[in-house]
């Protein structure tokens, strides 16, 4: 990672300055160091005040709408690890995944339909399964 930019990709970066990092005490095991050092970390990034391209950002907000805050900042909390430097870490590579899945624009669908020939098999194994199952009826007397 470069000092002044996390890579979310090859060509989309994001400034060091539209981050902002919170180091808390993170819960759980881990004995006497979880109760005296700060090693979790709480990485706070606002999407809309992003320099990120517009239909990027919008595709995130799409995305991650639920994880957003009202101010429209996403959280993200890693404390997984005993080391701060490496929740830190974590933390960005997990923004950065983040903004990767949203980087490109979907395919479009192009519609198909299907040949003429497959709607004929198709409704010829319908009528098919339509037959075996009349023969599945109650028999009457006179057979």
């Amino acid at each position: 990672m470069d000092d002044d930019h996390v890579f979310v990709t090859k060509d989309l970066r994001l400034p060091e300055w539209e981050l902002s990092e919170t180091f808390v005490r993170a819960s759980g095991p881990g004995g006497q160091n979880v109760n005296k050092v700060s090693t979790a970390v709480q990485l706070r990034w606002n999407v809309a005040a992003s320099s990120l391209p517009a239909d990027v950002k919008a595709r995130f907000q799409r995305r991650f709408k639920a994880r957003l805050t009202n101010d429209g900042d996403i959280l993200i909390e890693a404390k997984e690890h005993r080391s701060q430097a490496l929740n830190r870490q974590a933390a960005r590579k997990r923004l950065a995944d983040m903004i990767a899945g949203v980087a490109t624009a979907p395919k479009r669908r192009v519609r198909t339909r299907p040949t003429r020939g497959a709607v004929r098999r198709r409704l010829a194994s319908k009528k098919q399964r339509g037959q075996v199952k009349a023969l599945r009826g109650k028999v009457s007397e006179d057979d």
